[in-house]
């Protein structure tokens, strides 16, 4: 985790527009595979955080299969973390502090929204995040219970650095138990 938060204060400071954007590859009970982008909100010692709609095609995945896939990529940097590991949800206290930090505007749409849902219509949503402000004139909506954190926990992190001809420097951590292996791959 230093190494990966080394390589993003380096995307930060090379003024990378997003460079929290992520690639979350999630799967079904069946096996099949979906993948999008999402935003990281934290890196710590627990994983890798990010939040959504539990609803969602990704929420309902994550709740069939804990088995994800992260990729960033920064090509500016000629940089690429991968990451693979099991998803939790992040405690109530958790979501509900993330929630209450975001712009108004995007915590009305967070509970209109039923993402991943066919609507017959924008105007749809623009109407439930009238009728949510409305019933929220204090500016201080709840939480709603379909949305929230995850956390990935890593059991293998890739750090791909691109080289001359093709010879890219791969180093991946690998979690055994509760220590780390590192070792350099071939590209």
């Amino acid at each position: 985790m230093r190494q990966f938060d080394r390589w993003f204060r380096a995307a930060k400071r090379a003024g990378i527009q997003e460079p929290n954007a992520m690639t979350l590859a999630t799967a079904d009970a069946k096996g099949c595979v979906s993948a999008r982008m999402v935003l990281l909100k934290g890196a710590d010692a627990r994983g890798f955080q990010f939040f959504t709609n539990y609803e969602s095609r990704k929420g309902r995945e994550l709740a069939e299969n804990s088995r994800v896939a992260l990729v960033f990529y920064w090509k500016e940097l000629n940089r690429q973390v991968r990451v693979t590991g099991r998803v939790s949800k992040l405690s109530a206290e958790e979501s509900d502090a993330y929630f209450n930090s975001r712009p108004l505007a995007s915590r009305f749409a967070a509970m209109a929204s039923p993402q991943s849902r066919a609507i017959p219509s924008p105007m749809v949503l623009e109407e439930r995040v009238e009728r949510f402000a409305k019933m929220n004139p204090d500016g201080n909506p709840p939480r709603p219970l379909h949305w929230g954190g995850y956390c990935v926990q890593p059991d293998e992190i890739e750090f791909w650095q691109q080289g001359q001809h093709r010879l890219h420097d791969r180093l991946v951590y690998r979690k055994s138990k509760k220590t780390w292996r590192m070792e350099r791959l071939a590209p």
